[in-house]
């Protein structure tokens, strides 16, 4: 340093801890400083402020070690706020659009359903009259279709087949006045066998009583 001034100035920081400074140069009688006593204090000021610069140098960088760290946590930090910032850009001009074109295109056809609803619910009692008469014919064509082919069925049953069904079972498709008829034809007719059948072994266990040969009977 080519100058040194004591004390603190207007502008200047205090210095830290056990600064030194130096006493003013006493303005004695005699006017003679001893030069080696300002030599040593003066010295000891200097080794004080190298210390106090490279505190304040160590100082220095380990603030500009935590400002770099802090400017990269900025950064990072102002990336993500950019990234979101235009994800809600792009989300409030999807927004946007939506409100001015979907919306009233969604609104439209809302309109539309309700219309076709209405024109349906109108319509309702007439199609459920429909469906009815519908399924009514329906049912009465199946059943037609049905008595159809029992009655194709019968006819293509043999005679004795039809005959013993009349007779022993209720399923036949007849009338009950030709169910009647038939059976009554049938017992009469099992009743002339049964009593023809007697007559023919009542015959032949009084001829086996008299002893009677049926061949000299005939030759005579």
């Amino acid at each position: 340093m080519s100058s040194i001034k004591l004390g603190q100035s207007s502008g200047e920081r205090p210095s830290r801890g056990n600064s030194y400074s130096p006493a003013p140069m006493s303005t004695s009688a005699s006017g003679v400083i001893d030069r080696n006593s300002v030599g040593s204090r003066l010295e000891v000021a200097l080794q004080r402020m190298s210390q106090e610069s490279s505190q304040h140098e160590y100082d220095i960088k380990r603030l500009e070690s935590q400002l770099a760290e802090n400017l990269s946590n900025f950064r990072a930090i102002n990336g993500l706020l950019q990234d979101a910032f235009g994800s809600i850009q792009r989300t409030t001009k999807r927004a946007d659009t939506a409100l001015n074109t979907q919306i009233p295109r969604i609104s439209d056809e809302l309109d539309e359903s309700l219309d076709a609803l209405a024109e349906l619910a109108e319509a309702l009692p007439t199609i459920r009259t429909q469906v009815a008469d519908i399924r009514r014919v329906y049912t009465s064509g199946r059943q037609k279709a049905q008595s159809l082919v029992d009655d194709l069925t019968w006819l293509n049953t043999e005679f004795y087949e039809r005959w013993r069904t009349i007779i022993f079972t209720p399923n036949s498709p007849v009338s009950l006045r030709w169910k009647a008829l038939m059976r009554l034809v049938f017992a009469i007719s099992f009743l002339m066998c049964t009593w023809l059948a007697w007559i023919a072994l009542s015959g032949a266990y009084r001829a086996h009583r008299q002893r009677l040969v049926w061949g000299d009977r005939l030759m005579s």
